[in-house]
């Protein structure tokens, strides 16, 4: 098992960049004001690095194909992720589940919280990002890097989510994050037809 800390970098922000702006923070915000926040992030932590093993799995498959096909693929796929966080721009979803009965207890809070991000990530920007960083970046460092960024934004969501929202407007956290995709679509696209 290799381990290069620039790709756990590079899977670390741009993970996090993309998922900032993204309905599960606000889900978790929400959770979090109803539910036991410590409870609510085993929960959601879980979903994501179960999630982070389908996209890091796929991605390795995908890493099987010759590096000029990957270097393509990692451009579209870069260039997509560019294009939905430059357009998304400022329709967040701040209101997401608003109303709801309090969940109680460790089990059904974790359960509640789980299936929340499990079935609300799947296809989701993020999961597609980690596919495509792991075929490029290597596996391992691309699921560490991927799942701490996941994880950490649902604890930020949980702890300090609220001041976030008033302070740092999402739509910049969104432009900064599909910049970063643009650039690295079109050094993908370079090193396909240079390398």
């Amino acid at each position: 098992m290799h381990l290069d800390p620039l790709a756990i970098i590079t899977a670390f922000g741009l993970i996090f960049l993309a998922e900032l702006p993204d309905k599960t923070m606000f889900a978790s915000l929400a959770m979090g004001t109803r539910m036991r926040p410590l409870y609510v992030w085993f929960g959601t932590s879980t979903a994501f690095i179960v999630h982070v093993a389908i996209a890091v799995g796929a991605g390795s498959l995908l890493g099987l194909l010759p590096g000029w096909i990957v270097k393509l693929v990692s451009a579209a796929l870069f260039g997509f992720g560019a294009f939905m966080l430059l357009r998304a721009g400022g329709d967040d979803e701040d209101g997401e589940d608003g109303a709801g009965k309090t969940v109680k207890g460790f089990w059904p809070v974790f359960s509640t919280a789980f299936m929340a991000v499990f079935i609300s990530e799947w296809g989701d920007l993020t999961q597609i990002t980690t596919a495509n960083l792991a075929a490029t970046n290597g596996t391992w460092s691309t699921a560490i890097g991927s799942a701490a960024a996941l994880m950490s934004v649902s604890a930020l969501a949980l702890i300090a989510g609220r001041f976030i929202a008033k302070r740092v407007p999402l739509k910049t956290v969104q432009r900064v994050g599909g910049v970063c995709m643009a650039g690295l679509a079109v050094w993908s696209l370079v090193e396909a037809f240079t390398g």
